[in-house]
């Protein structure tokens, strides 16, 4: 099971990672089982990195999960190696508390932009959100995303200010700047009229004021049994599923995930499965689960307004309602925002290839994607007119990015594009692209040096402020395909002091051509192994990407140079030995250490004419056509 496909598998991995802790679980009998009344489904949405996981780890440590003793790992939903890696959340996950007799379903949701069709779909999960925000950074671009996202989906929200402890925390003027946000945003009057705490999720405490004791995250559950309404649903009209997500089992096959809207769904009964514009289809519940606490536990039936896991649903996918009755409405369906950029990928073609990977093929790799499809909603795979070639289009270039390190990691050899931006037509034909909002916080004497690189990447400044902390704080919008490149950029100008986030806006016209890549690269025109002899004599001439003794094949970019072009050098080229002594053979060479590009990094680097090899080892910048001769 891939970590990237595996939505909502976290008890799964858990138990694969922490046995000793799901064993000891307390198995809690929830009062709900019959009553949606004492249920409460709540989605937990924010900006990144404003501390939705770790506020979760809070509930969880005071809730009687598990022994006061007992050791619970920090970000305790991001149980995938990436997200442990990364420190951000990138599947929905949902567990379940009992809190005086009410079972509350959490479900903790990406706060990255790129991973917003996860937040899209689990939307109508819930019935109230928690809008985390950060007690010094405030409303941030994502903040918006996500609070749109709930109000269109009739979420009312529950303010949580977090991290009220930093030491430059603001929180009176943040409560302001969220109601800023709700009328900026276009929230109805019922939905200004929120409920806001004050919280610290790494200290584990919440108060509704901010002279209140702080010593319990009591408050917060509190909140949510009073202001998120209990789900609305008939026990009494024929029982209605909801799919939003989907799981995979070796033993009992793929799992549907959802909430039940109406009635009762039972464990070996008949069903069928209705999308809009589709016949419908039989289908039969072989296995029955709903989540206590962090485990799924099989049951015979599931009542209205509970989440629910079933198995034994044949070709189910996102967006299908599992009914008891074939005559049943199907269950309308959020709409999912459409994909920015696109890549195209193809099977590894470079001298190297299969070495490291254990698929290799274009079936191979299509396959995996057309399985990437089924759970992950915000991304679209298209053919081209090459057979072993695809355009895989999502939501930014962590979205892809995250794609190709989780395909590495499952052994896949490939060669990915540079990521194009998505440009569309309006009805009079004029060009439409995709425009970002950025916001930049730096230090003011940085402002300059960015306006500088922004400028030529049509770039437009809307609005800038500064900070308590003496930084500024810079609101642009820019195109998206203007801003691939544009992190790694930031951090060199900024002498890693900038930090850069960004929102998709919308479609607006298109603003022109931007320049390419500013620098040229150095391009192998022999093959071999790289010797220090070579190096040597190029180092002078920009910054190489690779070492002595390291293989290298025609067509590979081994550097960079700071004149725009490409040369073609002779990394492996060798010393050769003559009759004549050299009055400089003893002295020792001091060789400069090459630059190593992460992936993410070689996705910002590539070019127009270039492939990213990409294999479970390394990744590698070559040009399409190797041959520098034909390339002229």
């Amino acid at each position: 099971m891939d970590a990237f496909t595996a939505d909502f598998s976290f008890v799964s991995v858990l138990q694969s990672q922490q046995p000793e802790v799901c064993q000891q679980v307390s198995t809690i009998q929830f009062q709900s089982r019959y009553n949606p009344s004492m249920i409460r489904n709540v989605a937990i949405i924010a900006h990144v990195d404003h501390g939705k996981t770790t506020l979760v780890d809070a509930m969880i440590r005071q809730s009687g999960l598990f022994r006061e003793n007992q050791q619970i790992a920090e970000r305790f939903l991001d149980s995938n190696d990436l997200e442990r890696e990364r420190g951000i959340t990138i599947l929905a996950k949902n567990m379940s508390l009992d809190f005086n007799g009410v079972k509350i379903n959490l479900i903790d949701t990406p706060g990255h932009v790129d991973f917003g069709g996860e937040v899209e779909r689990v939307m109508q999960m819930a019935n109230g959100c928690l809008l985390v925000v950060d007690a010094f950074e405030g409303p941030m671009p994502q903040t918006r995303f996500v609070l749109k996202k709930a109000l269109a989906a009739g979420l009312k929200p529950i303010v949580v200010i977090n991290k009220i402890d930093r030491p430059d925390a603001r929180p009176e003027e943040v409560v302001d700047e969220v109601l800023d946000l709700l009328i900026d945003v276009g929230a109805e009057d019922d939905a200004l009229e929120y409920p806001i705490l004050f919280a610290s999720g790494r200290s584990g405490y919440a108060c509704r004021k901010l002279d209140d004791p702080r010593d319990t995250i009591r408050p917060l559950l509190e909140s949510i049994v009073e202001f998120v309404p209990p789900p609305a649903g008939s026990l009494e009209k024929p029982g209605k599923l909801l799919v939003t997500s989907l799981d995979y089992n070796d033993y009992v096959g793929r799992i549907a995930i959802g909430r039940v809207f109406d009635g009762v769904l039972k464990q070996k009964s008949d069903v069928w499965l209705l999308h809009e514009g589709k016949t419908p289809r039989s289908s039969k519940i072989v296995q029955l689960y709903n989540f206590q606490g962090v485990r799924r536990v099989e049951t015979p039936e599931v009542c209205a307004g509970d989440i629910a896991a079933v198995a034994g649903l044949t070709d189910v996918s996102i967006g299908d309602t599992v009914s008891v009755s074939m005559e049943a409405e199907p269950l309308p369906v959020i709409p999912i925002d459409q994909p920015v950029l696109s890549m195209l990928f193809a099977p590894n073609q470079s001298p190297l290839a299969g070495r490291e990977g254990k698929f290799l093929t274009a079936r191979q790799i299509q396959n995996r994607l057309m399985k990437e499809l089924e759970t992950n909603v915000a991304m679209k795979v298209e053919p081209t007119d090459s057979p072993d070639t695809v355009k895989v289009s999502g939501r930014g270039e962590l979205h892809l990015g995250i794609l190709v390190e989780t395909m590495r990691r499952e052994g896949y050899e490939l060669q990915v594009s540079k990521p194009q931006a998505i440009i569309t037509k309006d009805e009079n034909g004029n060009l439409l692209e995709p425009i970002e909002e950025l916001t930049i916080d730096l230090p003011e004497n940085y402002v300059g040096a960015v306006m500088e690189v922004l400028g030529p990447r049509k770039a437009i400044m809307e609005n800038s402020k500064k900070l308590p902390d003496g930084t500024l704080r810079l609101i642009f919008s820019a195109p998206a395909r203007g801003l691939l490149g544009f992190r790694s950029a930031l951090l060199t100008i900024t002498n890693g002091t900038g930090v850069m986030n960004q929102c998709f806006k919308g479609y607006e016209p298109y603003r022109g051509d931007i320049p390419g890549r500013r620098v040229g690269v150095m391009v192998a025109m022999e093959a071999g192994l790289s010797t220090s002899y070579a190096i040597e004599m190029l180092v002078e001439r920009g910054t190489l990407f690779y070492g002595p003794a390291e293989e290298i094949y025609v067509g590979l970019v081994v550097g960079e140079r700071p004149i725009a072009g490409d040369m073609y050098v002779n990394i492996v080229r060798m010393k050769h030995l003559t009759n004549h002594r050299s009055s400089t053979k003893e002295e020792l060479t001091h060789i400069a250490p090459p630059r190593r590009m992460t992936l993410d990094q070689a996705l910002e680097y590539v070019a127009e004419d270039e492939w990213l090899e990409v294999t479970p080892g390394a990744a590698r910048i070559r040009k399409r056509e190797v041959d520098y001769k034909r390339r002229g």
